[in-house]
């Protein structure tokens, strides 16, 4: 699909909504691990404009394989993360009771909001009043209206700038908060 999308100059829009990868071993004989990272690997390398949506829980590497985009755009009651707070918590403290599970939901930012200001993600597309599940129809155009407004930005890129915005994106993650709070701490830039 990725091939095509490079040779035919389509866009690829993906809807990310996992719990995330299976944890176990026989997972990893499988070849999981491996089959995220190649996923990765030509999401990067696609010379068409690419948007992730961050629709639901987007956890572990299930998710991040998904999210190689151009923009990534998140619903405002989802949640994004590298790990689970459930997993987080049970390799951190090796108990997954509510206040460590919780601890870890706060110290992943995994929020939209939190998400935003890293710089993981670049819009928060709002939801009707107690999620988009309440109002399916209505979450589905704020969603659509996103992402057209997306499409249009980058429809005007050149396949190899399209690669180089997805690269110099990646790159830069976190780098604008780590510089934020080094200076709000007094640590200056350097």
């Amino acid at each position: 699909m990725f091939d095509l999308a490079s040779r035919f100059g389509l866009p690829v829009i993906t809807f990310i909504d996992t719990q995330g990868a299976e944890p176990g071993v026989g997972a990893e004989e499988r070849g999981q691990s491996e089959a995220i990272a190649a996923n990765l690997e030509l999401m990067a390398k696609i010379e068409a404009p690419v948007i992730a949506c961050v629709i639901g829980e987007g956890g572990s590497g299930g998710a991040l394989a998904l999210g190689v985009g151009n923009a990534v755009l998140m619903q405002e009651y989802a949640c994004y993360s590298v790990i689970t707070p459930e997993g987080c918590a049970a390799i951190l403290w090796r108990e997954g009771g509510p206040q460590k599970i919780a601890e870890a939901a706060r110290a992943l930012r995994l929020s939209a909001e939190d998400l935003l200001h890293l710089g993981v993600i670049d819009e928060i597309v709002p939801e009707p009043p107690g999620g988009a599940h309440r109002e399916p129809a209505e979450a589905i155009v704020a969603l659509g209206r996103a992402i057209e407004r997306q499409l249009k930005r980058l429809m005007r890129m050149t396949p190899a700038a399209l690669r180089e915005d997805r690269a110099r994106k990646f790159a830069a993650m976190g780098t604008a908060y780590i510089t934020r709070t080094r200076v709000e701490n007094g640590a200056g830039i350097g």
